[in-house]
């Protein structure tokens, strides 16, 4: 049998797994409705035209100022992680190589992620007869890594923010102790895969964090960190096109935040969109409008830079078989 099962053959999910992300996204825009409605209400006005009006007073062509500039660089950086575990644990392949893949998979990522990652599986499997398991194991390294770096600065945001933080986010507070739980299970992690049983299963999954080393998940939150610092940057400034003056040092601590919620399934990301009005109470309107342009356009711009690549991403996934996969 092929490493893939044919489509017919994969059961479907469970209706409650398909109605989730429908339910999250109905519950998180009623919620957003009911605080948009009552700023809108407090202004003397209707929603529809409450928020015609701050969407008006934006500067569009200085959001895409920002905009355009931190998506290329943000898909150089996560092309930059992936090439960089790929190299360590699956095979010899060039940067400049894996970046058309990379960027292609955003457009495909818009309808399912998964299928992304799959599209970058095929990729290796073909040109290098790298198994697609052994790239599903390293897609879960870096999927691991990325959750502890956005912990990581979360917890240095917070406590950047720590006596300026409002009542209603004490929540947040307990961001340190998560990091403090988290960094203990992530001791016991290294060392079952490394030294424990762990590093004697023969699962294609546990193949990249038998061999990870504690430094390589290290440096590669360290090579995704700029891409947050840049976030930071932008979307403080994009909050004051939108009128809500924000501190660069404050949205380091509120961003991470933000984008734990991009994690939780849901068209148009509805978790991260609902942060944003919560954590800014007196601007709802005005930080719902902007969590729903950031983190949707953000996206769409990267499929945008999908598409300049899309050609050469077909040639190399659907041209003619390598000479050294042939080979293979």
């Amino acid at each position: 049998m092929s490493q893939a099962e044919p489509a017919a053959a994969r059961p479907k999910p469970a209706a409650w797994k398909r109605l989730l992300p429908w339910l999250i996204t109905i519950a998180c825009f009623t919620y957003l409705y009911t605080r948009i409605a009552g700023a809108a209400a407090r202004e003397g006005q209707d929603v529809v035209s409450y928020m015609a009006g701050i969407f008006a007073s934006v500067s569009w062509t200085r959001w895409l100022a920002y905009m355009l500039p931190y998506s290329i660089f943000y898909l150089l950086v996560d092309t930059l992680v992936l090439w960089r575990v790929v190299n360590w644990f699956n095979t010899r392949v060039g940067y400049a190589d894996l970046l058309p893949v990379r960027a292609s998979t955003y457009i495909i990522s818009l309808v399912n992620e998964q299928v992304g990652k799959g599209a970058i599986a095929y990729f290796l499997n073909r040109v290098r007869s790298v198994p697609g398991w052994q790239v599903g194991s390293s897609m879960l390294f870096i999927m691991f890594c990325e959750f502890y770096y956005l912990l990581i600065w979360a917890t240095v945001g917070i406590a950047l923010l720590w006596n300026r933080l409002p009542e209603q986010l004490d929540i947040f507070r307990s961001i340190p102790i998560i990091a403090a739980v988290a960094g203990v299970f992530f001791v016991g992690w290294v060392w079952f895969f490394r030294s424990g049983p762990g590093s004697k299963t023969d699962r294609h999954l546990a193949h990249a964090f038998r061999q990870g080393r504690a430094w390589q998940y290290g440096l590669v939150m360290l090579i995704r960190s700029p891409a947050l610092l840049a976030s930071a940057f932008v979307y403080a400034r994009v909050a004051g096109l939108f009128g809500v003056e924000v501190s660069f040092g404050e949205m380091l601590g509120y961003a991470p935040v933000a984008f734990f919620g991009t994690f939780v399934p849901g068209p148009f990301r509805p978790v991260a969109v609902a942060i944003w009005p919560t954590i800014f109470s007196s601007y709802e309107g005005q930080m719902a409008a902007f969590g729903f342009v950031q983190h949707n356009s953000f996206v769409l711009f990267n499929a945008a830079l999908g598409l300049l690549f899309l050609r050469r991403a077909n040639r190399e996934l659907f041209g003619a078989q390598p000479e050294a996969a042939k080979a293979v």
